[in-house]
Formats: C-alpha cells, structure tokens, sequence
C-alpha cells in the first residue's frame, strides 16, 4: 500500500471539505486531539466541513483571491489527476467523501532543536468500516506488499519503503510517521492524551470562535525537548520584561472574513504582567500617507522595568551590576526619570523609492520640559563624548542632528517639541512627528479607519497601506525577480494590515487582519 497516498488523499480531503466538497454532515464528534500524546509541543486542528457563514467566507475568499469560483472541484480534480499519474487512482466522491467527519488534526510528539518528529494524523470518520475499506483497497493496489502489525486491539499497515503506518483508530483515520508513533497515538486514545492537559484546555478556550484552523504551541516543551537552555543575555532581557516562556502555550487561530483574512493570536507567556494600555490616539495622530506605522502602549512602563532588571543584573563582561544607572546619571541622563515620564511608542514609515525612504520614532511623555531636557542632555553627552557629526538645532523643536556618511544623504534627528520626542531619518519626518493634526493625519485616511472598524473593540497598534507598500516594494525589488512577480497579483489584492492587541484575564492577545480590495 502507499500510504503517502492515503496521507495525501486525508490531507486533501481537509482542503476539499473547507472548500465546501466535504462528506455526510451526521459526523463524528470526537476530538482529535485525544489521539495526539501529552506533552505534544505542536497541534494543528481544522475544521473540515464549516458550515454557514463561514463556508461563505471561505468561498467569497478563494474567488476574490483566486478568482476560483469551485474550489473544492479544483482540488478534487487535482487530487484526482495527481493519483492518476501515480498508477493508484482515487475517486474522492466514492472513496474519500462518504465517510469524512468534521474534524482533522496532526500533531508532533517531539522537537530535537531543529525539526518536528513523530508526526500523527487523525481525520474524523463517520463510518470507519469504509474507511478502512478505502485503506485497504489502496494497499490492493501498491506494488510492495505493506507490512501488517497490531497493537492493543488495533490492525494496521507500515509502508515498506518509508515506514509510514496507516490505520484505524476509534472514529479516526490514523496515520503517522512511523509505527512508534502510531503506538503512541493508540496509547493517547486509551489514556491520557493531549486533551487532558490543562494547559492545552486553557490555550484552546481562548481560541476565537468561528476560527477555521487553531495552531497550539508548547513554547515550554519546545524550550525542554530543544535541551532547556536560553542564551543568559536573552533570558535577561525575557526576566526583565517579565516574560516566562518556560511555562508558557500560545495558541493562533485563522479566522476566514468575507473581505479580509484575521489571525488571533493568545499566549501566556507574560502571565503575572500581561501587557494593557491603548496607543491608538498617538497611532492615529502620525502622518498620512505612511505606507507603515506602529505603536506600543506604556512603553515607558516597560522601558523602566528592562532598566531595572539590567541595572540589577548587569551585562556580563559589559557592564557590572548596579552600575548602568549609576554610571549614567554621572554622565547626566538620569534613567528613572526619563522612563517615569515616557508613555507610548509609535513608529511610521514613508516613501516609494529608497531615495525618498523615511520615518520616525515617536515617543509621548508626560512633561514637556522632561521632553526638552532628555533630548538636550542626550546631545551635550554625545558632544562631551566627542562623537562626530552632532549639531544642535532649535527652532520650534529643540534638539540636535547626527550626519555620517553611514547613514546616507539624510541625519538623524533627535527633537522635543511640547511633549513629545522624535528621532528622525533626516528634518522633514522630524518635523512631521512632532507637529501632529497640523497637517494630514492616519485618522483621516481610509484605509486606516477601515483597519480601525475590522479591528473592532481591539486598540489598533500597527497598520500598513497595502497599495504604498506594494508600491515601495517594486521600487526596491530588482526587475525580473520571479517570485515577487508572482506574487504581486496577491499582493496587489491587500488593501491594508491591521494589527491589534490588549489581554484577556492572565493571557496576552493580539490581532491580524489582512484586509481585501473589492
């Protein structure tokens, strides 16, 4: 038998439920999940035969990405033309369709570091005697007589050439990478498995509804089979901002729309400090026409706790503990002050050449004199320190700028104004940053106030206009580069990206929603 045909023929069958060819509706409503073993650090599940609205959405999808208006005869077809050719013919209305459930899942038992091992697949069956008549009828029709086994009560077949096993298991279609970890899908669906974890139970909850596919993630585990070791720098840096990945899940789940494509994102990976705040006001404020802005809500919060944490501990071999604080406040810039009076980040981006490529890093603070004082005690440190290039500015924003032929034509700017504080690729972002509604705004651009509405009750805290960074891209892009020009059709579809986050209870969340032109 090949059973990569079996595997090929389930995989596909998945693709050609969600494209609305699926089997009997009366399926099965067993959980996939108890076939994959505890401690799995990869779970992928699908729904393989939506329903109502978000079977439409799927549908309107592949039309207007695709222009495709059957999908699921698409890949019926292609299934069935690539079976052909193989000499193993399959007739997915007969053969595949009849017994399909509603669920599919593949796991992974382990992680050595580099790559996933111990693959198992398990598709929902809704009569698991014809699918273990379709199994066999494909092991009738192999060249190379498969391999019979058997185990707790459980018949299946090892594929002679690679090892892949194929059978039955409950109301699944099994099949794994080898015959371990066919046994270890068996052992799952006897006893404990994946679905009695409490950690998997959490991250599954706050999947979204409506979702099409839901990715989990051990990050913990990852960490343990990968050889539980994190560079001490990067542990440093994850203590300080409160990170512990060791014990932490994330789940992603895909979330089909009419119009757009959204990927929810949840993890507990900052559980004792999950991050909140709302940065959309300064967010909507940058300039319009930047093709990409982004904004982080506290960032002075989160600035000072990674000082605290460095200071505390240091850098090894760079600086000692209980030195960085110190060491800068005698050279006049005082940390704790500075990130007291710092409230959100924002970045943008403008431009469509490399020429006229420029943006800026927008920080809002609490003071406008404190705004004022960092920024002039930044450039007398850098003028005491000698370093070349620096020039104050004044005006309406104070400051100073930095020329240097390794940052090309334009310098860098660093400058308050009222109470605000930008650092600039050359004047003209500067001036752009730090005098906000005097001019075009994000807020009054459409595609932005679309990315704000699909966000709905989530903050938005990134956005990219998909014609101008279409555009950029094709400037940068050397002509004739074959995968981008087979892309740029797709590309050209995007009208703009919008990206969300907040916390819910101890997990983080965050957003993403492709959204389509008509």
């Amino acid at each position: 038998m090949k059973a990569r045909l079996v595997l090929a023929a389930s995989v596909a069958a998945t693709a050609l439920a969600i494209a609305g060819c699926g089997g009997s509706s009366d399926s099965s409503s067993s959980d996939p999940a108890t076939l994959a073993p505890p401690k799995s650090p990869l779970y992928i599940e699908m729904a393989v035969q939506p329903q109502g609205e978000l079977q439409s959405n799927i549908d309107s999808l592949a039309k207007s990405i695709a222009g495709v208006d059957d999908l699921g005869g698409l890949i019926v077809s292609e299934l069935e033309n690539s079976a052909s050719s193989s000499d193993e013919p399959v007739d997915f209305e007969k053969e595949i369709a009849p017994w399909l459930g509603e669920k599919g899942a593949m796991s992974f038992q382990s992680y050595d570091g580099d790559d996933f091992t111990g693959y198992g697949i398990a598709v929902q069956s809704t009569d698991t005697e014809a699918t273990q008549d379709f199994i066999d009828k494909q092991s009738a029709k192999s060249d190379e007589p498969s391999e019979q086994g058997s185990y707790e009560g459980v018949d299946y077949e090892i594929e002679a050439d690679d090892g892949t096993t194929v059978g039955v298991i409950g109301d699944f279609l099994a099949i794994a990478e080898d015959e371990r970890s066919f046994k270890g899908m068996i052992d799952a669906s006897e006893g404990e498995s994946l679905a009695d974890e409490d950690n998997f139970n959490s991250a599954i909850d706050a999947a979204p509804s409506g979702s099409l596919a839901d990715v989990f993630v051990d990050i913990g585990g990852l960490i343990e089979q990968s050889g539980g070791a994190i560079d001490p720098n990067a542990q440093q840096f994850l203590d300080s901002a409160g990170l512990d990945p060791e014990e932490a899940t994330a789940v992603a789940s895909l979330v089909p729309g009419s119009d757009r494509i959204e990927i929810d994102l949840s993890s507990d990976i900052s559980a004792d400090n999950p991050p909140t705040g709302d940065a959309s006001k300064l967010l909507s404020s940058l300039p319009g026409g930047s093709f990409a802005a982004f904004a982080s809500p506290e960032f002075g919060k989160r600035f000072e706790e990674a000082i605290d944490g460095i200071d505390e501990n240091g850098i090894p071999g760079e600086i000692p503990p209980n030195q960085l604080k110190s060491t800068m406040k005698a050279a006049g810039l005082d940390l704790d002050k500075i990130s007291a009076s710092i409230g959100d980040l924002a970045v943008f981006a403008q431009g469509n050449t490399e020429r006229n490529l420029t943006g800026a890093v927008v920080l809002s603070t609490d003071s406008a004199s404190e705004a004022t004082n960092t920024v002039a005690n930044i450039g007398l440190l850098l003028r005491a320190s000698h370093t070349p290039g620096v020039t104050a500015i004044s005006g309406k924003a104070s400051g100073f700028s930095v020329s240097s032929p390794d940052l090309g034509s334009q310098p860098l700017v660093v400058a308050a104004q009222g109470e605000r504080i930008a650092i600039s690729y050359g004047l003209a972002a500067s001036a752009q940053a730090l005098t906000a509604g005097k001019s075009a705004t994000l807020a009054e651009d459409p595609a932005y106030k679309e990315a704000v509405a699909a966000l709905g009750s989530t903050p938005i805290s990134g956005f990219v206009d998909g014609p101008a960074a279409l555009q950029l891209a094709t400037s940068l892009v050397p002509a004739g580069e074959e995968g981008f020009a087979e892309a740029k059709p797709y590309l050209a579809k995007i009208a703009y990206v919008a990206l969300g986050g907040g916390a819910s209870g101890d997990r983080s969340t965050a957003k993403l929603i492709v959204g389509l032109g008509k």
